[in-house]
This record gives C-alpha cells, sequence and structure tokens, in this order.
C-alpha cells in the first residue's frame, strides 16, 4: 500500500534470501522488463547505483548489506509507447531527439525525484502511488533553460510559469510529431503517444 504522510516506510532487518544486487537504473529497468516478458515475480533487489537508489537514501555502499538494512517498498510506472510495453523503476524523459534539453517540449515522468545530480521533481517520492508529471513548454527560451540548469541539481528550478508540474495516477500524452523516449536512461524510441501508469508497491528494494 502507497506510504500516507506520517507513516513508518518499510521495515528494517537483514538483507532478505535471494536478494539481487544492481548498480544503475538500466540494469534494473532491465531486470524488471526481463521479469515481466518471463511471467515472474520480481525478487528483491538491492540498490549499489542510481537515481532510485538516491531517491530511497543508498549509498551506494555495498559493505551497509552485511548488517541490517532498510527494505522498501516502491512503485514501478508501466510505460505504453505506441505498441510498445514496458516499465519504468526511476523515470520516463521524452524530448525532440535534435533539440537535447535547449529547445523544445520536454516531458519528464519522475517515481525516483533524481534525474543523475538533477533534483527534477523535488516532491517526489517512489512509494506515495503516484507519477511526478514535469512538463517544460516549447516556448521556454534558452537563456530560461539555462538558468534551469543550474538550479536543477539544488530542486529550486521550480516553479516556473514554462514549467508544469503535477502529480497523477495515470496520464496519456500525445505528440504532434514523435518524440523520443527514455525510460531508466535506456533509449524507449520515438513515440507520438506516450502511456503512463503507476503500478504501487510493486518492487521491494533494499539499501
Amino acid at each position: 500500500m502507497p506510504i500516507r504522510k506520517g507513516e513508518a516506510w518499510g521495515t528494517i532487518g537483514p538483507l532478505p534470501d535471494g536478494t539481487v544486487r544492481v548498480h544503475s537504473d538500466e540494469d534494473l529497468h532491465r531486470l524488471v522488463v526481463e521479469a515481466r516478458a518471463a511471467g515472474e515475480a520480481m525478487p528483491p533487489v538491492a540498490l549499489l547505483g542510481g537515481s532510485l537508489m538516491r531517491a530511497v537514501g543508498g549509498t551506494g555502499d555495498e559493505r551497509r548489506l552485511a548488517g541490517d538494512v532498510a527494505i522498501l517498498p516502491v512503485d514501478l510506472v508501466r510505460v505504453e509507447l505506441d505498441d510498445t510495453t514496458t516499465w519504468a523503476v526511476a523515470h520516463v524523459i521524452a524530448r525532440r531527439a535534435r533539440f537535447g534539453w535547449l529547445r523544445g517540449e520536454i516531458v519528464a515522468a519522475m517515481n525516483a525525484e533524481f534525474v543523475g545530480t538533477w533534483d527534477v521533481t523535488p516532491r517526489g517520492h517512489p512509494n506515495d502511488g503516484r507519477i511526478d508529471l514535469l512538463e517544460v513548454s516549447a516556448s521556454m527560451s534558452v537563456r530560461d533553460r539555462l538558468r534551469a540548469k543550474g538550479r536543477l541539481p539544488s530542486g529550486t528550478h521550480l516553479p516556473h510559469p514554462a514549467i508544469r508540474f503535477r502529480q497523477v495516477v495515470a496520464v496519456e500524452r500525445s505528440f504532434g510529431r514523435p518524440m523520443r523516449v527514455w525510460v531508466d536512461g535506456v533509449v524507449g524510441g520515438d513515440t507520438s503517444a506516450m502511456r503512463l501508469a503507476v503500478e504501487p508497491d510493486a518492487l521491494v528494494v533494499c539499501v
């Protein structure tokens, strides 16, 4: 059940049997996709790197796994891109491939609040049953984008009139021209439509 304000989150104890260790969002993404394709349950996962690890308070220090660890339920995001289905553990980023982040519309759907060192959605929580959706208007100037980039590590790029932030359980976006999509840093291809939905408590992580 997704966490509620004021409630304790997860438990403390030894690393569960069968825990798999992963070092990046990309590795965890591929593990989830493989398990879903095979119809298998996901094992507990020890996070040793990546944006999701940072969001749940991990340090990447493998020595911590020898003692008691935090055992935490987290959500996944189901991602449908045209006729393809995949799952995000940390984030989904859609933008014009040729423009990078300096021009054009950008959509960031966050499960973890971070993308690398950037604190993209500071209010985010990976077990609140919601997607943190940040949408950058195509009208945002290059100057404002550069300023926002400088503020991203501290999460102070919000609020901004050209950046819309909202929290959703599910959302569908269509694009006039195909957008390039990255799921947990893995290229998902170009798509004209993107549908996202939260899968609460879909994964157990340990840090």
